[in-house]
């Protein structure tokens, strides 16, 4: 256990010693947070962390003052990487020290595993990202925007022409394998990929596919409202936007990319139009979707589309040799 400066009843604890019970009043503040700021259900993801720290396989640490759990954040390993997975200080006690003992913790910990070289994190619910800045010489940070378009907005789009060769199709598993192949064309040498490993390779690309497509992290995702665009002469995919569900009114955009010598036809425009007409047929009111800062053509799309940006949040990466 570690002692907080300045807070010395604060305490550091690893998660595995905790029961369900002593998470839950955190969790169910944390689930109105993601509602109230993202319009994001986070209730399947808390359910899921729930039953992992039941059976004692949810790693990281908890901030505890008086016995009562007040931040957490968990990660999860992955070969030679370590993936935070989520980090959330309870608004009564989240103070710049707490975030920064809890922060650091996780993080060198992480460093200081066996076979572990590299870090990866967004952290959108860190209250001062400000507050990262004791780990600047070891970390880079990238900070990326949530934006959002609402109903009245998506429905004004109008679709274009992309004087390209291409047919429009909903997602299905057995394109699974040559979406990953078009993640990893489109991402070469791309600012995300620094952020994302996974983009860098085909191996890669199809483990970050298989995670938004089974697991909650990020909604339920949505085969009905994710759209690729297939070569009508290959019939091979040359362009997708996928889809989640985070809410009953909300969807958000996972994925969406285009192989690099098709950009400036206007086809990831077409694409993401397409997704939102048909999240709003599934009855969502409002869509949104994450970008890098410095992706300045990607926010000049979304903005033009009107996206508006709604908070900004880091992704801090630490790379071992």
């Amino acid at each position: 256990m570690a002692a907080l400066p300045d807070a010395p009843f604060y305490e550091l604890i690893e998660l595995p010693q905790l029961n369900v019970t002593d998470l839950d009043p955190l969790l169910n503040e944390e689930i109105s947070v993601w509602e109230r700021r993202f319009c994001w259900n986070f209730r399947p993801s808390a359910d899921l962390l729930r039953r992992f720290l039941q059976m004692r396989s949810l790693y990281g640490y908890a901030l505890r003052i008086h016995g009562e759990v007040v931040g957490y954040s968990y990660y999860v390993c992955e070969g030679r990487k370590g993936l935070i997975g989520d980090f959330y200080v309870r608004m009564q006690h989240c103070t710049p020290p707490a975030e920064i003992e809890l922060l650091a913790t996780v993080v060198q910990g992480l460093m200081r595993t066996s076979g572990i070289r590299r870090v990866e994190s967004q952290l959108m619910l860190l209250r001062d990202p400000l507050q990262i800045a004791p780990f600047s010489s070891y970390v880079t940070r990238h900070d990326r925007y949530f934006m959002v378009i609402r109903e009245q907005q998506a429905a004004a789009l109008q679709p274009v022409s992309t004087g390209l060769r291409t047919k429009f199709v909903g997602w299905a598993d057995r394109y699974h394998e040559e979406t990953a192949h078009l993640v990893s064309a489109a991402y070469k040498g791309h600012v995300d990929s620094d952020i994302n490993d996974q983009y860098r390779t085909i191996p890669g690309a199809r483990q970050f596919l298989t995670n938004i497509i089974r697991y909650p992290g990020c909604g339920q995702f949505s085969p009905a409202s994710s759209v690729l665009a297939l070569d009508e002469r290959t019939g091979r995919v040359c362009g997708a936007c996928l889809t989640s569900l985070v809410s009953a009114e909300s969807g958000h955009i996972t994925q969406l990319c285009v192989l690099p010598a098709l950009r400036g036809a206007r086809l990831g425009y077409e694409l993401l139009r397409q997704s939102l007409e048909r999240l709003r047929q599934l009855g969502c009111t409002m869509a949104s979707l994450t970008v890098t800062c410095s992706n300045v053509d990607a926010i000049r799309l979304y903005e033009a589309m009107g996206f508006r940006t709604e908070a900004s949040f880091p992704a801090l990466v630490w790379q071992g040799w």
